[in-house]
């Protein structure tokens, strides 16, 4: 039998998974790194941790599905985004921990940049859609700025899912949606842009070549194969950013198909053959890993990430618990948040835990629990955690309707997708039906291994996804919960102006 790898590498791990030719999951496998919080705005992780976890997670995977690893003929990567790795001549480290997607440090050097270059024509011509700092071009411009000594000696800039490619082939490469992540990326032109290049003052040979993302990087180094206990034979596909992998992951290859990602960050993104471009709410736009088409969403930050502070740092309890009854700790949180109402007893929360995305009024806002009284309880504040992640995205989901006419059904993927409850509650929020894919957190992966598939000749096109994606437990709205749930996202939307307006003040004060 032949197999294949998918490597999802996200903000929180890295997940291995193996599939058959015809695009089974046989088998996963989860290894977790952790995000570095040195100051506020700076969001930092070890590029080493990420070759440990896709050592560790390889190995662990062959080990526990006994596959045998002469089966395996190709893999490919999904990745994190925005991810700057700087790299010497001879392709070694120059930094042990690099900024991330949503690190926002380099506000100063994207305020320069924008003395130069208006900002709507370059929203317009990237699709750069987040907030501005967290671009590449702008974190390189910090390191030129911060860091002249390593900077002197950088030659090359790459992303997440890049260094980990070239980890595997020796080949430094990425493509056309990676680097439309860059800040510098002409989408309708699908190349760096010089006109954005000269603005940055960074050199065009900073960044790598751009390809297909099924084009090969050629096979395994023999070191490698002797890291990961595989041939040198298997084949290296240049892979995409974990934003477009997800979209075909989800069956998101034709015109208005959306899915809503809840992970540890959370969207909702439609693949089009034009790239969906606003300048009222700026969805950010990645270019597809299917050549010449577009996937555009709007975002929060911090869902599931949100989540996991919340049991970590507030209710730290629900993991001994969980571990004395053999549960999931997010499981007995959900299930706490539904002894409250629809509303949570008046308590609203909202989740820019990482700061806001640019449909927000501010970039800078921060997340706040709202009317709090003495009467509240547990099951109130952790529904109200739930209920401000639902509503940020259904606000989201509204603006996107105005843009581009979208498919009525929302198919949902990732960690969240797996609470029915949580899930009924965005039916009722979104007043529309859901569906959970049966790809589940698979999606990244899935794409990710299709790319691999398509670009070794095992799969002739990516139209074998549509055999694969289903729609599993369709959940429609409750009207009398819907109704009540449209009042409160009236109040609750009312709350981003005046926590943008707190957010400039406490930012004036620190």
């Amino acid at each position: 039998m032949t197999t294949m790898l998918a490597y999802d590498l996200g903000t929180g791990g890295c997940k291995a998974s193996l599939y058959d030719e015809a695009g089974r999951a046989l088998a996963s496998v989860f290894h977790a790194y952790d995000t570095h919080y040195p100051a506020s705005g700076f969001h930092e992780q070890r590029p080493a941790d990420w070759w440990q976890a896709v050592v560790a997670s390889t190995r662990k995977l062959i080990d526990t599905s006994g596959a045998d690893p002469a089966s395996i003929r190709c893999l490919a990567l999904s990745g994190q985004s925005l991810a700057v790795v700087p790299l010497d001549a001879d392709g070694h480290l120059l930094r042990e921990y690099v900024p991330i997607w949503s690190d926002t440090r380099p506000v100063e050097q994207a305020r320069r940049f924008f003395e130069q270059v208006d900002q709507d024509e370059w929203y317009l011509a990237t699709g750069n859609g987040f907030s501005r700092e967290t671009y590449s071009a702008f974190k390189i411009m910090w390191y030129r700025d911060h860091e002249p000594d390593m900077f002197a000696r950088l030659a090359r800039i790459v992303g997440s899912k890049d260094y980990i490619n070239f980890r595997l082939t020796g080949r430094i490469a990425t493509d056309h949606s990676y680097a439309s992540g860059s800040g510098v990326y002409n989408l309708k032109g699908r190349c760096y842009d010089e006109r954005l290049l000269a603005a940055s003052g960074l050199s065009a040979d900073l960044w790598p070549p751009i390809f297909e993302s099924t084009e090969s990087l050629g096979t395994l180094t023999a070191e490698a194969a002797e890291a990961l206990g595989l041939p040198r034979a298997v084949e290296v596909f240049c892979g995409g950013v974990d934003n477009s992998c997800m979209a075909l992951g989800a069956g998101n290859v034709r015109e208005g198909a959306l899915y809503l990602s809840l992970g540890s960050s959370a969207w909702l993104a439609v693949s089009s053959a034009e790239p969906v471009v606003d300048l009222s709410i700026r969805p950010f736009v990645f270019a597809h890993v299917i050549p010449h088409m577009y996937t555009s969403a709007t975002s929060i930050f911090s869902a599931g990430s949100t989540f996991r502070w919340l049991r970590d740092v507030v209710f730290d309890g629900y993991k001994a618990r969980a571990e004395r009854e053999g549960a999931d700790a997010y499981d007995l949180l959900v299930a706490e948040a539904m002894r409250a109402p629809v509303g949570a007893n008046g308590v609203f929360f909202n989740p820019s835990l990482a700061g806001g995305s640019a449909a927000y009024p501010n970039p800078r806002i921060r997340g706040a629990f709202l009317g709090l009284e003495l009467r509240h309880t547990q099951s109130d504040l952790i529904r109200a955690v739930l209920e401000g992640i639902t509503f940020d995205l259904c606000i989201m989901y509204r603006k996107l309707c105005g843009l581009v006419e979208l498919e009525d059904l929302i198919l949902m993927v990732g960690g969240g997708s797996n609470s029915s409850a949580w899930r009924q509650m965005f039916t009722d929020v979104f007043n529309t039906p859901f569906a959970k894919a049966n790809v589940g957190q698979d999606a990244a992966s899935l794409g990710a291994v299709a790319l691999a598939a398509v670009g070794s000749g095992l799969w002739a096109d990516f139209s074998v996804i549509d055999t694969i994606v289903e729609h599993q437990a369709i959940t429609r709205p409750d009207p009398a919960a819907a109704a009540q749930y449209q009042t409160l996202l009236a109040t609750y939307q009312k709350t981003w102006a005046y926590l943008s307006q707190l957010a400039d003040l406490m930012g004036a004060e620190s």
